[in-house]
């Protein structure tokens, strides 16, 4: 056999220093899933760290970790010395030294050893700050500035001025609210968080943040204020009159520690002597229907020393719970970019247009100067109709919409505090003179997640489809996972979250930001087990559906394999099982979940806006029931037997294999087709291993035969849509899964990208190919559902894959196709960063992976023995960084330790 048709390996190795520390290193520690928290309110925090190392086949063997309440790690400062500990772990390690306490910062670091004999020097410090980890810790008392119960009505300040009588060594500031909120010390605003609280379930879980304010108080005189906003606490949320939820009247809850540089200490506290008042600049304030700001009814210095509040009123003290104040849980929703518009214009009717050339989440900055009373009003939407006029029909209620008066004083600039929008437009009216791109500004805002994924390939649409997938993500993770940003909904609907949170891990660490949406989760809970429709639920006494219900078992589940964090199974395992014993219940001994699905295979391909009729992609929802519930079931199972509960690992398997049975008694014919006979009906009976053994092969090549009867195009809904591509690629279809991916007509995902989307639509066909517009009762232009195809895109087409909980082994598994010329992706997993590509030239396919310190590969590479290549040939045989290589169905699949490997072959 010619050399030119045998492997070439090419091992790409770092430049070994003769430097230790250079060699061996630790860096990006972080404590549950966070650089540096503030607020920590856990017992034993988890340590983690990434190790940096030259040369491949890296393995830490040992570990050793200092804690010290100051970092100069003194002796008589360390909490916890672990000592050389010989294990391999270097994520998730829980804290064990000495009980923490209240307010105190704790330092800690790390050194490794490693499998070549090297140890590293101590990493640099990194630190987490405990918040009040006592309810009693909390001396402040709830105040409510005097105020009108009123919807969409005026925001609410306070204030207090006090005395700092010696030199600061450092200062705390602990704040929550009903209501969202900003604090201000001494004229400015601290932090650089907005939306705080955040949005949890009020009644059980009410987030507080922690502030480092050392350095905005001053000894002597100093003012502390709190602007008040009705956010998600008070505002108008879902339809009609559903509003003030939670509760009708704002208020505040804030304490602020002082430490002075003599050890002395001093706490300033929300009490009975705080002044509010409601006459500011701000006159509404509403998250679906914007903000009213009179820049002549600002206050000058109202949060400073001094300020004349004779005109304010005395707080009243409400005895409201502390016991459900917790820390913060998830990551801050911060500003995270601006962006300019790239055109004005006025329209046909004379409607003064920007556009900013991305459909994002936030609002708008704007500048200019105008004589006092001047009022602006600005309008946002996502999309121009097909006349070129302003449309925002879609936005139903909501008239999401800023309204500014000057207060004739030189230049002024503007943007809204407690409202957020969707749109890629604006409409701007009453703006004096020629409105340039100098005087607007779009605000992006998102919850603030690390990005940890990348994608891309040779394909410009489907470059600009992960763009796409990724700018839904920023839109609608505003601190919970909404369906949609612009309209009068933006809830927490579970299905959706459901369908994309495997992808959403990918693109950002939503670590974090899962955590705290579970735990609301299994607050919101109902009695009986069920889960609601939305999270926090705001739409009361709802039903159960499936698919929509089953988040609280894939979430929890998805969260584990990608992070490796067992935390997540065992605070959500008793509401995963709850979920499932509370269907088991509905279906009783036929185990047939009968009327669980209320929304069916959601927004499934319609030839029109009708009812049922064919061709379409209509599955029957009792069967969709009934595939979620066994589903569910064996993922409670999985759960159960990773930690360790025997018992529960059995039953719930043995529940999952009777309705496994009852289905395919009920759903499945002989001839291998499933009930409904359509897309999403063949993917989750296959996905979920619902199929007898010998009639899987026939179910996909049902499927397959459906997309090809429709001209390479898809049918499916919110549930079939996630799994569609990786069923047929795990059935040896996946060339079938780059016709549906590669598709450009309707309904595909490249369709809307043809049309100009920057965002996932929430339908196939938001815009027709007529540039009309679908149902405008339903139809956001930025709902992230149907991007779950990303999920696909790193896993099957670059081919990274977990093999063990939290990438400790991986899987890379790339899926070339002669259409693309390359694809190529990244993964910075809890150990580093993981990438695989590939590139296809001239007859050759050359695979690049790199794989990270501490953790192992197993590659597959495609059509390498089919080409010629063998386990025996001798660059294989001969290469020590490779092991185990074989022979399995078509591929060459070998072991593989830390690295970057490079290999090329004959491909066809």
């Amino acid at each position: 056999m010619q050399r030119n048709y045998l492997l070439s390996l090419l091992l790409v190795c770092l430049s070994i220093s003769a430097v230790r520390s250079q060699a061996l290193s630790t860096y990006d520690l972080s404590c549950e899933h966070k650089v540096n928290p503030l607020g920590l309110d856990v017992a034993q925090p988890r340590l983690s760290w990434k190790i940096k190392a030259d040369g491949n086949n890296m393995l830490q063997t040992a570990y050793a970790i200092q804690v010290a309440t100051t970092p100069a790690f003194s002796r008589k400062s360390l909490v916890w010395d672990s000592g050389k500990q010989n294990a391999g772990t270097s994520v998730l390690l829980p804290y064990q030294g000495d009980a923490l306490t209240s307010g105190q910062r704790y330092y800690w670091k790390v050194k490794v050893w490693d499998n070549k004999g090297r140890e590293s020097d101590w990493s640099a410090p990194a630190y987490w700050e405990t918040g009040l980890l006592k309810t009693a810790d909390w001396t402040a008392q709830w105040i409510e500035p005097e105020q009108e119960e009123m919807r969409d009505g005026p925001a609410l300040f306070l204030r207090k001025d006090f005395n700092l009588d010696r030199n600061i060594a450092s200062a705390r500031a602990y704040v929550t609210a009903h209501g969202l909120y900003e604090l201000y010390l001494n004229g400015e605003r601290v932090g650089d968080q907005v939306f705080t609280p955040g949005w949890t379930v009020y009644n059980e879980r009410l987030q507080y943040q922690v502030y480092d304010v050392t350095e905005q108080l001053k000894r002597g005189d100093n003012a502390v204020g709190i602007a008040l906003g009705d956010g998600w606490y008070r505002g108008s949320l879902a339809w009609s009159d559903n509003w003030g939820i939670y509760g009708k009247r704002l208020g505040a809850l804030c304490q602020i520690e002082v430490t002075y540089t003599n050890g002395r200490k001093a706490t300033i506290i929300t009490d009975a002597n705080w002044k509010g008042t409601s006459d500011g600049p701000i006159i509404l304030n509403s998250i679906y229907n914007g903000e009213t700001y009179d820049a002549r009814k600002e206050m000058p210095g109202w949060s400073t020393a001094g300020f004349d509040d004779s005109s304010w009123k005395a707080v009243k003290v409400t005895d409201d719970a502390k016991d459900v104040i917790i820390a913060t849980q998830t990551v801050p929703v911060r500003k995270v970019q601006e962006i300019s518009p790239i055109k004005i214009w006025r329209t046909p009717n004379g409607t003064l247009v920007a556009d900013f050339g991305q459909n994002l989440v936030g609002w708008m900055r704007l500048k200019g100067t105008a004589p006092a009373g001047t009022e602006v009003t600005i309008r946002h939407a996502e999309v121009m109709d097909k006349f070129g006029e302003f449309y925002t029909e879609n936005l139903r209620a909501a008239h999401a919409m800023l309204k500014y008066t000057f207060k004739g004083q030189g230049e002024e600039s503007y943007e809204p505090r407690f409202t957020f929008m969707g749109f890629r437009y604006i409409a701007v009216e009453g703006f004096p003179g020629e409105l340039k791109p100098e005087n607007i500004t779009a605000v992006v805002i998102h919850s603030d997640m690390k990005p940890t994924g990348s994608f891309e390939c040779s394909n410009p649409l489907i470059n600009q489809l992960q763009h796409n997938i990724v700018w839904g993500q920023k839109g609608n993770f505003l601190d919970v996972p909404t369906d949609c940003p612009q309209r009068d909904e933006r809830l927490g609907w579970t299905g959706d979250a459901q369908a994309f949170c495997r992808t959403a891990a990918f693109n950002m660490d939503v670590s974090a930001f899962f955590t705290k949406w579970l735990q609301d989760l299994s607050a919101d809970q109902r009695a009986d087990g069920g889960v609601p429709f939305v999270i926090p639920n705001v739409l009361g006494g709802q039903g159960v559906s499936a698919g929509w219900g089953d988040v609280a078992t894939i979430a929890p589940w998805t969260m584990y394999q990608v992070y490796g964090d067992k935390g997540f199974l065992e605070t959500q395992y008793p509401s995963m099982k709850a979920y499932v014993d509370y269907i088991r219940e509905k279906a009783g001994d036929s185990h047939l979940w009968t009327g669980g699905s209320v929304f069916g295979d959601w927004l499934y391909y319609k030839p029109k806006m009708t009812n049922h009729t064919e061709p379409d992609g209509y599955t029957n929802p009792d069967m969709i029931a009934t595939m979620f519930f066994a589903y569910s079931a064996d993922l409670v199972s999985k759960a159960a037997n990773v930690l360790g509960k025997n018992e529960d690992a059995v039953l719930y398997s043995e529940l999952y294999g009777q309705i496994k049975q009852a289905f395919q008694d009920n759903y499945i014919t002989a001839s291998g087709r499933v009930a409904s006979d359509s897309q999403t009906s063949y993917v989750l009976a296959l996905m979920f291993d619902l199929m007898p053994e010998d009639m899987k092969s026939k179910a996909a090549q049902h499927l397959v035969s459906d997309i090809q009867r429709r001209g390479n195009h898809l049918s499916t809904g919110f549930l079939g849509t996630p799994y569609l591509c990786h069923v047929l690629s795990d059935n040896g279809h996946t060339s079938v899964g780059y016709d549906l991916l590669l598709q450009e007509t309707y309904p595909s995902w490249l369709y809307p990208v043809k049309m100009g989307a920057t965002t996932i639509w929430e339908r196939w066909d938001g815009q027709k190919t007529d540039s009309t517009f679908q149902d405008k009762g339903m139809n956001s232009f930025n709902h992230y559902a149907y991007g779950a195809i990303g999920d696909w895109m790193y896993r099957v087409v670059a081919g990274i894959e977990i093999g063990e909980p939290g990438y400790k082994q991986i899987c890379i598994q790339p899926h070339p196709d002669n259409r693309l010329e390359y694809a190529k992706a990244g993964f910075d997993s809890s150990y580093g960063e993981i990438a695989s590509g590939w590139e296809l030239k001239d007859g050759q396919l050359t695979v690049t992976v790199s794989i990270p310190p501490n953790t192992t590969a197993l590659i597959e590479l495609p059509g390498a023995n089919a080409n010629g290549t063998r386990a025996n040939d001798r660059n294989i045989r001969d290469n020590t960084d490779l092991k185990n290589v074989q022979e399995v169905g078509g591929k060459l699949q070998m072991e593989v330790g830390s690295g970057r490997y490079v290999f090329t072959y004959p491909f066809q």
